[in-house]
């Protein structure tokens, strides 16, 4: 449990991550390693696709790295109407890994730049609720 409290509409409440959203509300950026290949995964997983071990540990992930891409987002899905503008990135950590998020509302569209360094920060939402965004590092 825990994860119905992930973003600002979450549509599944259980999941064997759950303590992902427990570790946001704690300020940690975690994901999980397979303890039999090594392949790390954030978001996390509870499974490895790589060698279906389900073997899993917690690992604090790295929390700055570049901007790679971004997109501006005018149109939202259902749940997130009330959203657009948002913008959408994705960032390459100090690990090499790649990954997906929201980029702080606090920076507007003309101070990104594609190569800039970025920091993943874990963000309190209204009803209780929890995610992470990237904001300038």
């Amino acid at each position: 449990m825990g994860i119905e409290r992930f973003g600002y509409v979450s549509f599944t409440g259980e999941s064997k991550v759950g303590d992902f959203v427990d570790y946001l509300e704690k300020g940690k950026i975690m994901g999980t390693r397979c303890k039999s290949c090594g392949k790390e995964y954030f978001p996390p997983r509870a499974d490895c696709y790589a060698c279906l071990s389900q073997d899993m540990e917690w690992i604090e992930m790295p929390r700055e790295g570049e901007l790679l891409t971004y997109t501006i987002c005018m149109y939202a899905p259902a749940g997130f109407e009330k959203d657009p503008p948002y913008t959408l990135a994705v960032l390459k950590l100090e690990n090499g890994m790649k990954i997906f998020g929201r980029i702080s509302k606090s920076l507007k569209p003309e101070e990104l730049n594609v190569g800039m360094r970025m920091r993943v920060e874990p963000v309190k939402l209204p009803e209780g609720r929890v995610a992470y965004e990237f904001v300038k590092a």
